[in-house]
């Protein structure tokens, strides 16, 4: 039997209702899943996002290739030839071999980027929100004072003054990016930490620690996962355009440099440009419907409903 809450309620001997109710108490994991599953656009774009993954981190043990060779004329057109199925650019480097290429640390910046973030502003706003008063009040004035900073003239700052890197880059973008996730969880820990099973928390005996990661952290999970989600679209954002600007790694192809060391020809060719540009947005459309979907899977009124 398929249904989970129909055969929950033949093996207890309940009513359906009572089943269904005890259910989605019981699961809200998996009722979650359940209607990120049924949101047609979400699950569209977790599809490409992983067939995206799966062509940049295998489509190199298929297709092989040096992205930084030059083996071809300059600007061959797209079908050009079989040999070269995007074509080339600027100084006859394979265009499908940089793709296939640049996508993994394109994505990898992304969601180390994305980690650090998190990382960040899950901490300062978990001891923000649950101390209050003067932790509160200092922890938010950093946060302000990093959020009017110009997040993209912040990132070059910090790239210019070490060895551009990946690990460099998704530090950066980790630093300017945290102040919004650390409000986010300010504002929910502020909201769970009054709640019932907290106060019996503390009842108990449980210490600070234990009642900040164990008690609110996981109840705080779901709008910070959206928030995590999203986060990776930025960072890739990001990565393209510090690399876009010549702040990348020249050692280490990416979708961003491909872009920044083709746009002055793009009068001439267009398809240098187009294709890198074209695989970075269609990551970022992937990633923004899978945050909505699972923000509407996590809302709490559209599950009643």
């Amino acid at each position: 039997m398929k249904d989970p809450i129909l055969r929950a309620a033949i093996e207890t001997a309940e009513p359906v209702e009572v089943a269904a109710a005890r259910y989605k108490a019981e699961s809200p994991g998996r009722e979650a899943w359940r209607m990120f599953s049924r949101n047609i656009p979400a699950v569209f774009g977790l599809a490409l996002l992983s067939a995206i993954v799966i062509a940049t981190f295998y489509g190199t043990f298929f297709y092989g290739g040096d992205p930084f060779d030059i083996i071809w004329a300059p600007h061959e057109p797209p079908g050009g030839t079989p040999e070269f199925p995007l074509g080339t650019d600027y100084l006859g480097r394979d265009l499908m071999a940089g793709l296939l290429t640049g996508g993994g640390p394109t994505l990898a910046v992304g969601a180390a980027a994305a980690a650090i973030t998190m990382v960040i502003g899950i901490s300062l706003g978990a001891l923000a929100g649950f101390y209050g008063g003067w932790v509160d009040n200092t922890l938010m004035r950093v946060t302000e004072f990093f959020q009017v900073l110009p997040a993209l003239l912040f990132a070059m700052v910090l790239v210019t003054l070490f060895t551009p890197s990946l690990w460099v880059i998704a530090a950066a973008i980790g630093v300017v990016s945290w102040p919004q996730t650390a409000r986010l969880t300010r504002a929910e820990f502020l909201k769970i930490k009054e709640l019932e099973y907290v106060t019996a928390a503390r009842a108990i005996g449980a210490k600070n620690r234990r009642i900040i990661w164990k008690v609110i952290l996981p109840n705080a999970a779901p709008p910070l996962i959206v928030s995590a989600t999203l986060t990776i679209g930025v960072a890739i954002l990001f990565e393209a355009g510090l690399s876009f600007l010549g702040l990348g790694d020249p050692n280490v192809m990416s979708w961003g440099l491909m872009i920044g060391a083709n746009r002055e020809y793009i009068l001439d060719a267009w398809w240098p440009v187009t294709f890198p540009g074209l695989a970075i947005f269609l990551t970022v459309f992937a990633v923004s419907l899978i945050g909505d979907g699972l923000n509407d899977a996590f809302n709490p009124k559209l599950r009643e409903r």
